[in-house]
């Protein structure tokens, strides 16, 4: 006679758990960016670890959100996205790229690029898919790997000048490669990627029948001459790439989550088959903003980049000023930095002496990695800050001794 549950014997909570949660998210924890925020706000710290402006957007695109509201638009847009905004997107990537999508089957406008890419993912991707992942990575793409059931096979960028060897790359391409995830301009590195990059990268997905998922959230934060070019232009490739991009990061609305994925017409079928039963479709009154916003006159994005061109010579001259050896960025609002000269064991007990004694949160450099000790002596900063913080920083920075 089998045992009655009271009689059973006892089993161990952390047991229980192990037993009734997916084992995918165990492979993975939360965001240390995020949770570097939360920290930064407990210790009345100066925020430099998560990528957000501190400062207003354009009054244009705040106005044409509100008179959105004023005009009722607050039901379900279509779920693929609004008209408006889907045609503004397509017009801006053939004006600046000089790539027309459909707007009608190649585009599907998601709740932020972040949902776009893990929408992406799960539409392409079939257990024992792997997928190229270069690092440091922005810390999503791992577990969005994970999540849609891949793994991921990780790729070295080498300071100084985050390039990577061909060989290497390469050899991470196989009979299983499903797709290479592409971030240029890159978070963390400010990596721009070469067009001579683009097509090595190119040929190595063409000769695996590979998907190349680009994403260009930076596009327009450029710096010391670099272009963006997107994957989608390079000869071969308009039928093997799919483009994430979004509002946040160029309009400086990153809470709005209105982004993005340029696709093929079969893949953007899949995308927008699993984008509908993730969210539904984002906010209907700020895709009709964005597509205003993409409307903006080219001197709009050009001061854009001198902007945040000065908030880079800034923070470098403050971190250089405090003893950090300091990675250029030449693309995107981030800078890399090698910590050795302080001291430290890893990169986390230094992060935490940042926040909490110096008043400074930064991101610990093995968040970035997937072997944590390949980031034990970084640290990243961002600069998409007024001057008052990054002011504050400094004065607070100066108290660091090498």
């Amino acid at each position: 006679m089998s045992p009655s549950p009271s009689s059973s014997a006892p089993v161990d909570a952390g047991e229980i758990a192990r037993r009734m949660l997916s084992a995918r998210a165990e492979q993975f924890t939360e965001s240390v960016i995020r949770e570097m925020t939360r920290l930064a706000m407990k210790h009345n710290a100066v925020n430099l670890s998560q990528g957000f402006p501190d400062f207003a957007a354009p009054a244009e695109i705040k106005e044409a959100a509100r008179q959105a509201i004023a005009d009722d638009i607050n039901q379900y847009a279509i779920t693929w996205g609004a008209k408006p905004l889907r045609d503004a997107v397509v017009a801006k990537f053939e004006r600046t790229q000089g790539v027309r999508y459909d707007p009608e089957r190649e585009i599907t406008v998601c709740c932020g690029s972040t949902e776009a890419m893990m929408a992406v993912m799960m539409a392409i991707i079939n257990p024992g898919d792997e997928v190229v992942v270069f690092e440091p990575f922005y810390e999503n793409y791992g577990p969005d790997a994970i999540l849609s059931g891949a793994t991921p096979r990780f790729v070295k960028l080498r300071t100084p000048d985050w390039s990577f060897d061909e060989k290497e790359l390469a050899a991470a391409f196989g009979p299983k490669t499903k797709a290479i995830i592409l971030n240029t301009p890159n978070n963390p590195t400010g990596k721009v990627f070469t067009r001579a990059e683009l097509e090595f990268i190119r040929d190595l997905c063409v000769r695996w029948n590979v998907f190349c998922v680009s994403d260009e959230i930076y596009e327009h934060i450029l710096y010391d001459g670099a272009e963006h070019v997107s994957m989608a232009q390079i000869e071969g490739m308009r039928d093997r790439t799919i483009v994430i991009n979004g509002l946040s990061k160029t309009y400086s609305v990153t809470g709005w989550r209105v982004g993005w994925a340029l696709a093929p017409p079969a893949a953007t079928n899949s995308i927008r088959k699993v984008h509908d039963f993730l969210t539904v479709g984002a906010a209907a009154p700020l895709q009709q903003a964005g597509a205003i916003a993409l409307q903006f006159p080219q001197a709009y994005y050009d001061k854009l980049a001198v902007t945040y061109a000065a908030k880079r010579e800034r923070l470098v001259k403050i971190l250089e000023g405090a003893g950090f050896t300091v990675f250029k960025p030449r693309g995107a609002y981030y800078i890399m930095t090698d910590i050795s000269a302080f001291g430290y064991p890893d990169d986390v007990s230094f992060g935490k002496y940042l926040v909490e004694k110096i008043g400074v949160a930064v991101v610990p450099g093995s968040s970035f990695y997937r072997i944590a000790a390949d980031g034990a002596k970084q640290v990243r900063f961002t600069f998409c800050k007024k001057e008052e913080t990054l002011a504050a920083a400094a004065e607070r920075l100066a108290k660091l001794r090498p």
